[in-house]
């Protein structure tokens, strides 16, 4: 494979534990496309009531490269990284609407709710609302009209509940 022939995609970066904002600022300054989704939560902390942002997904952060070796190199001596996720051919891409979902999740002021992997239900594509754009996996209703909608990423979910007429089936593709 000749450096021409390399493409960029979104790759997860594992870091150390609580390293993922030195990561991503790392990475920031070596110019390289990085992501970081977080989100909303109430402080643990029983003298305080704020509301602090958390990652999404902690102990990871998203990573658009095309792996030439330098850059590979370049990405795992951050400070804090730790691997790119993949098996033993490599690292393993994210779609690019798994980027594109969580983008949109993230930048939402909603509450989005985490848990371990959700692998049935339809797939659906949010067509309206604060959502729209997301495509998931329908999970099941909520009651006075909600549904809950995730995406898949590291093995684990992101959800959001939304208005069920703000839903659709995205149809079966054979690829």
């Amino acid at each position: 494979m000749s450096p021409y022939d390399l493409k960029y995609e979104w790759y997860v970066l594992h870091t150390k534990s609580r390293f993922e904002n030195v990561v991503f600022e790392g990475l920031e300054k070596k110019t390289m496309a990085v992501f970081l989704p977080k989100i909303q939560v109430r402080s643990k902390r029983r003298d305080r009531k704020l509301m602090i942002r958390v990652p999404l997904f902690p102990g990871y952060v998203f990573v658009k490269s095309n792996l030439d070796p330098n850059e590979h190199l370049e990405i795992l001596k951050t400070t804090g990284a730790v691997r790119l996720i993949g098996n033993r051919e490599g690292p393993i891409a994210v779609p690019q609407n798994t980027i594109e979902s969580l983008k949109i999740m993230v930048s939402v002021d909603q509450e989005v709710t985490t848990g371990s992997r959700f692998r049935h239900g339809d797939r659906v594509l949010v067509v309206s609302g604060p959502f729209a754009g997301v495509r998931g996996t329908f999970v099941r209703y909520r009651g006075q009209g909600r549904v809950i909608v995730t995406i898949e990423a590291l093995g684990q979910y992101a959800g959001v509940e939304v208005n069920e007429e703000d839903v659709e089936h995205l149809p079966d593709i054979i690829s």
